[in-house]
């Protein structure tokens, strides 16, 4: 009998691989293993880690979250390349590989070209529909006293060319991926992708509308409040790689972009507003993480945007 349960004992830990997987347990199934374990592990590690809460939150809120260790701001940065620092401003929603490749590459792209940044990934985790010009309203708000100059920057859209000046626009608004140079958008009065300003200047201009939900038209309307506020417009010269100056990440089969107009929105999208703006947004940070991405920090707003449905019914998705 003795003998019986031992040869069973054999036999059993012959047919394991490691002493606990199948030997009929393929590379690919181990790999895929891997994988899925390494990706929950990742994720864990986000919903546990939430850094620092919205100032509004309470003490018990504030006591209950697990906070991320925070991430050296100064990462291969020199202080000599000041007394300027650039708040990298990007409105996002659910784009996350193009995310995992735009923070790597500017981190890298201003590395090179010295200049002192940081980057801010403005979450939208409302219900209501995308409103980009909303959330850079909010990260100006929430980009604090260590910045001084602000890039409306699309997660998208990555430059190429180290020619490109990402350096204080002191003399007025800086349209980087200009019409002559954007992949995509060659009309005269864009000023959308990426375009670069003084907090101050973008105080004068009262920051963006707040009335523009869903995709499109708000950079348009932003150009008439840079005019309208008597500042000039100014765009790179000299740079000779035309539509290949940027890489554009975006796909749209995968990524379908909300293009529609609701009731009123038709006419309001070609409308000035000249009552909202940078100090009428209403919005809650839900969370504030200090993230890395292959190595490159970034701070992470949640943030949820509060829409009056009877001035803009449209906010809301059908």
């Amino acid at each position: 009998m003795l003998f019986l349960q031992e040869s069973r004992k054999e036999k059993l830990r012959s047919g394991l691989f490691l002493g606990f997987l199948p030997r009929k347990c393929s590379i690919f199934n181990l790999f895929l293993t891997c994988l899925i374990l390494g990706f929950l592990s990742m994720l864990w590690l986000q919903l546990s880690c939430t850094g620092d809460v919205s100032k509004r939150g309470t003490q018990d809120e504030m006591s209950s979250q697990k906070s991320c260790p925070q991430v050296p701001r100064t990462v291969n940065e020199d202080p000599s390349w000041g007394p300027h620092r650039l708040a990298l401003l990007v409105p996002f929603r659910e784009r996350f590989e193009e995310l995992m490749s735009f923070v790597p590459h500017m981190h890298q792209y201003l590395l090179q070209k010295k200049i002192l940044h940081h980057i801010f990934i403005i979450n939208q985790v409302d219900h209501y529909r995308f409103n980009r010009a909303s959330l850079i309203n909010v990260g100006f708000l929430e980009s604090g006293n260590e910045t001084d100059y602000i890039a409306m920057h699309d997660v998208d859209l990555l430059p190429l060319n180290l020619d490109l000046d990402y350096g204080f626009p002191e003399k007025g608004p800086f349209h980087v991926a200009s019409p002559e140079l954007h992949p995509l958008y060659h009309y005269k009065t864009y000023v959308g992708g990426i375009l670069m300003l003084t907090k101050q200047h973008y105080e004068m201009c009262n920051g963006m509308s707040n009335r523009f939900w869903g995709w499109g038209r708000e950079d348009d309307e932003f150009y008439r409040r840079i005019k309208g506020a008597g500042l000039q417009l100014f765009r790179p010269t000299g740079i000779s790689t035309g539509y290949k100056t940027f890489r554009h990440i975006h796909d749209p089969a995968w990524r379908k972009r909300d293009q529609k107009r609701i009731a009123a929105q038709k006419q309001e999208q070609f409308k000035v507003d000249r009552e909202g703006g940078l100090h009428s947004v209403k919005y809650r940070v839900e969370s504030r993480s200090e993230v890395t991405i292959s190595g490159a920090p970034c701070t992470v707003l949640n943030v949820l945007l509060e829409c009056d449905l009877g001035d803009t019914p449209w906010c809301a998705f059908n």
